[in-house]
Parts: C-alpha cells; sequence; structure tokens
C-alpha cells in the first residue's frame, strides 16, 4: 500500500514539473474563449470581490441558525432577548473574556464571529426590545426625574404645578414623550426603513474623527446590510413627537411657528446623546449609559414659551 501511495506522489510531482517546463502543456488548457494578456475575465475579477453586505449579512445569520440548531440538538437551553430582559441596564464589556448577556446586542452591536467582531442586523422585534430598554435604562429615568426635580424648584408657577404634584406631571410628561421617541425613532420607523437604530462606537479613532462622527450619526445612519443612509428615525422621530406633544403637554404653544422650532432645537441638539454614547464608556467601561437630555431641554423650551407667568 505504501508503495502505491509514494508512486501516486512521484506521478503528481512529475505531471506539475512537465507543466511547468513545457508551456505549451498549460497553454493548450486554456479556453479558447480566454481574454488577451493583460485582461482579467470578468468572471475572475467578479470572484475576487466581496460580497454584497447584505449577502454577507444572510450567511452570517445562516450561521447563528446552525448554531442554534446544534446547541439546540445538544439538550441545551437556547435563551433569548425578550421585552423583560431588555429592561432596565444591561453592562456588557466585551474586553472581560465573559460570555455576553441576553440582550447584549442591543447596546453592543458587535458580536465575536468566527474569530472576528461581525454586525448581526436586529429583527423589528428586537427593535421594539431596544426602544424598551433605552426608555427604561436607568441612566434615562435619572435623568428624567433629576432634571424635573429642579425645573420644579427652580420654578413653582410653571404649567406644571408646584411641588410633588408639579413635580409628578412633569415627570410623566417627560417620559411620555421619551417614550414616544423611542417607539419611533428606534422601533417603527426603522423597522419600515430597515435602518440600524443602533449607535456604533468608535473608540479606536482619534478623538476629533470621534467627535465629528458622533455629531454625524444623528443625521447619517447604517442600513441593515450595512449601507449608509439618512438616519430616517431621528429625522422622522422629532416631527412626531412635537405633533403629538401639542396635543398633552400643559401650557405648550401650539403653533406652526413653535411646532417648527422645537422641532429644529430637537434636531440641532440631537447629537448630544451620540457624545455621550461615545465618549462616557471610556470613563464607565463597565456600564452602558444613556442619557436624554434633548427631550429635557424641549420640556423647558415649552415651559418658557407657553408657561405661566
Amino acid at each position: 500500500m505504501y508503495r502505491g501511495l509514494i508512486s501516486a506522489l512521484l506521478f503528481s510531482v512529475g505531471v506539475a514539473t512537465a507543466q511547468t517546463a513545457n508551456p505549451s502543456i498549460e497553454a493548450a488548457q486554456v479556453p479558447t474563449n480566454s481574454p488577451p494578456s493583460g485582461q482579467i475575465s470578468p468572471s475572475t475579477e467578479a470572484e475576487k470581490l466581496p460580497d454584497a453586505p447584505s449577502a454577507t449579512a444572510a450567511k452570517l445569520t445562516d450561521v447563528v441558525a446552525v448554531g442554534e440548531t446544534s446547541l439546540r440538538s445538544s439538550g441545551k437551553p437556547v435563551k433569548h432577548c425578550n421585552a423583560w430582559h431588555s429592561l432596565g441596564m444591561i453592562a456588557y464589556d466585551p474586553n472581560n473574556g465573559e460570555p455576553p448577556p441576553l440582550c447584549s446586542e442591543l447596546v453592543y452591536p458587535y458580536q465575536r464571529f468566527l474569530g472576528t467582531n461581525v454586525v448581526i442586523p436586529l429583527t423589528p422585534k428586537q427593535k421594539g426590545y431596544l426602544a424598551l430598554h433605552a426608555t427604561t435604562d436607568p441612566g434615562t429615568l435619572g435623568t428624567i426625574i433629576g432634571i424635573s426635580a429642579i425645573s420644579i424648584a427652580a420654578d413653582s408657577h410653571s404649567a406644571y404645578g408646584p411641588g410633588l404634584k408639579g413635580f409628578g406631571k412633569l415627570a410623566g410628561v417627560s417620559l411620555l414623550q421619551t417614550a414616544t421617541g423611542e417607539f419611533f425613532g428606534t422601533f417603527a420607523i426603522p423597522s419600515l426603513t430597515h435602518q440600524d437604530p443602533r449607535y456604533f462606537r468608535q473608540p479606536q479613532k482619534p478623538f476629533g474623527k470621534r467627535l465629528l462622527y458622533s455629531i454625524s450619526r444623528s443625521y447619517v445612519s447604517r442600513s441593515d446590510s450595512g449601507k449608509t443612509i439618512p438616519n430616517y428615525g431621528v429625522l422622522g422621530a422629532y416631527p412626531i413627537v412635537a405633533e403629538l406633544s401639542n396635543l398633552y403637554v400643559p401650557g405648550i404653544e401650539s403653533d406652526g411657528a413653535s411646532t417648527v422650532e422645537r422641532i429644529a432645537t430637537g434636531l440641532a441638539l440631537d447629537p448630544v446623546n451620540n457624545i455621550i454614547n461615545e465618549f462616557l464608556p471610556d470613563v464607565a467601561k463597565r456600564i452602558h449609559v444613556r442619557i436624554i437630555f434633548v427631550q429635557q431641554i424641549l420640556n423647558n423650551v415649552a415651559a418658557t414659551q407657553g408657561g405661566l407667568p
């Protein structure tokens, strides 16, 4: 048996050597319709091109499905992110080597896969979970409570009224506005336009590029397939929230000019959230904090325009 293997190996080496020494043998194997020398055939060029983002995403999703099927067949339970697990804080540090917790894909878009970091697109259901998380994040709730308390303490004669009642009304209105903005800006509009509503940090870039990038992400975003698209979630959510606020925010000026002014103020201040998301984790690396300042500023603008003297 070993003699047969050695003979086959020697025969293969001899054939390869003969082809190298005699170019005519190799030329005879070239198809007659091959392109002239120095030109690359379209098929060869196409084979060298990378896959389209949509095709790559589909392959990654397939690998996820295969992995889950294998895990399920092993008898181990397959846990998925759900509405309950998406509430509140989701802490994940990808550098500590620990397995990611449930719903970590909502706050950390890069998943370790096949030895490299790749982005798995969110489903519409996951975008809804992200909206729930952003609304109930302790940073969001703490900001609403803190700014509402300061606002009532500074002006007890606002349209919300004095004391605990005024504080409760202002906090409730702020939370409702935040929830409305997250519903449309993180779930509804991105699901319809196939937009990825997550913020993709760039901690490896210089400070100046990170700052410009965080500001631009309020107006330019990423599609589910990885393409650059307008940030439909932000650009569409502020007009919707402004119109709905005209229906229930106490003392608000609901005329067209005031509504447009609030929309423009919101769009101009929205990058504050991105700047916080970009740089705050550098200080608190183990906690994902999302703080909503813009809506509180809009509340103060609305109260100043239409509040009681």
